[in-house]
């Protein structure tokens, strides 16, 4: 554990360093719970950070894309920040046009996490916890959120999600690391291979907001079944792609045969040049790939570079956006007596 900085309103921020036997480190500290670096092997055996993020505190306080960070109460857009729960309208923060994204003004990326190093176990591991106030954003009930970070030993970086409320809310947590497998500033993700192991995928409106239907991938650019470049679809006439500015849509992960508690295989991404591989398995039903179109030059990344369109990924596993608005796609009600339950793996290899 280090002294990261303190906050503007002076609050202590702390981070930790989880370190393997391989030698592969993720650095997070408990502001948000942000990752700031992952540094994993090349096919040589060379450590590079393959997580976009800042070489300081006041960076992330200024603002800045999500990078690295638990993002919540609910991950994604709630559509006129507004849903109705047991016949109850709750009214959200709106952050973004007519929407509340990622929690609202000062959603979970923007909290101090109470941190406990794990040390029970065989591998490096951390702990956060926060409670979210009744009313904190707008939503209902006292829900206490927990998120474990866990580096095993085949360089894989395990993270667990779990919350449990006094009243009837909804909750939807993911991570929103950027990643890029040629190293942080290092260039653009156009050129890495991607796999998404789904068949379907939510269309949005205007606003980014699921239109509720669930539409095939086959026959458009949002088919990545069998591994392709992402550059690939980028430049087509798709109107998706179009209203995105590239790649920014959830796909209906394939879970047939799976109980809801087992991890599946979401994604898988490929960097040719340095051999880098990075799975992603999980949990959850969907997955948001994001290809970094609104990175814009504005923010200069701990590397020294600036981050310009398409320099990093993300892949947020997640609950769809605007489920509760959405009565056929998986709920994301949790009651009092529940406990919110998910898991999520990157798996890093080299070819």
């Amino acid at each position: 554990m280090a002294e990261y900085g303190k906050t503007t309103a002076g609050e202590p921020v702390e981070q930790f360093t989880l370190r393997n036997s391989a030698g592969m480190e993720v650095t997070v500290i408990t502001y948000g719970g942000i990752i700031t670096s992952i540094r994993a092997p090349d096919r040589r055996g060379r450590l590079a950070n393959v997580a976009l993020g800042f070489e300081s505190l006041e960076k992330y306080e200024a603002g800045h894309p999500y990078f690295g960070a638990i993002t919540g109460r609910y991950a994604n857009r709630i559509a006129g920040g507004r849903f109705a729960l047991d016949g109850k309208e709750y009214k959200l923060f709106i952050n973004e046009e007519t929407c509340s994204l990622h929690g609202g003004e000062k959603g979970f990326d923007k909290r101090i996490w109470k941190p406990r190093e794990l040390t029970d176990g065989l591998q490096p591991g951390l702990e956060l916890t926060y409670r979210s106030a009744d009313g904190e954003e707008g939503y209902p009930g006292n829900l206490d959120a927990a998120v474990s970070y866990t580096l095993t030993d085949d360089n894989a970086l395990r993270i667990d999600y779990t919350a449990t409320t006094d009243a009837p809310t909804i909750v939807n947590l993911t991570n929103h690391s950027y990643f890029n497998l040629l190293g942080e500033g290092e260039g653009t993700i156009y050129d890495h291979i991607l796999t998404l192991n789904a068949d379907r995928y939510t269309p949005t409106d205007s606003n980014l907001i699921p239109t509720g239907e669930l539409a095939a991938v086959a026959g458009t650019p949002f088919d990545f079944r069998n591994p392709k470049a992402i550059a690939a679809g980028l430049r087509s006439s798709h109107a998706q792609i179009a209203l995105a500015g590239g790649y920014d849509q959830n796909f209906a992960l394939n879970r047939e045969g799976l109980s809801g508690g087992e991890l599946g295989f979401a994604a898988g991404v490929y960097e040719p040049r340095y051999g880098r591989r990075m799975e992603v398995w999980t949990t959850e039903p969907g997955i948001q790939f994001y290809s970094g179109n609104f990175l814009d030059g504005t923010l200069v990344g701990a590397s020294g570079r600036m981050y310009r369109q398409g320099d990093g990924l993300a892949l947020e596993t997640q609950h769809f956006p605007n489920s509760p608005n959405q009565p056929q796609f998986p709920t994301t009600v949790l009651r009092p007596g529940e406990r919110y339950e998910s898991t999520t793996v990157y798996k890093f290899a080299t070819d």
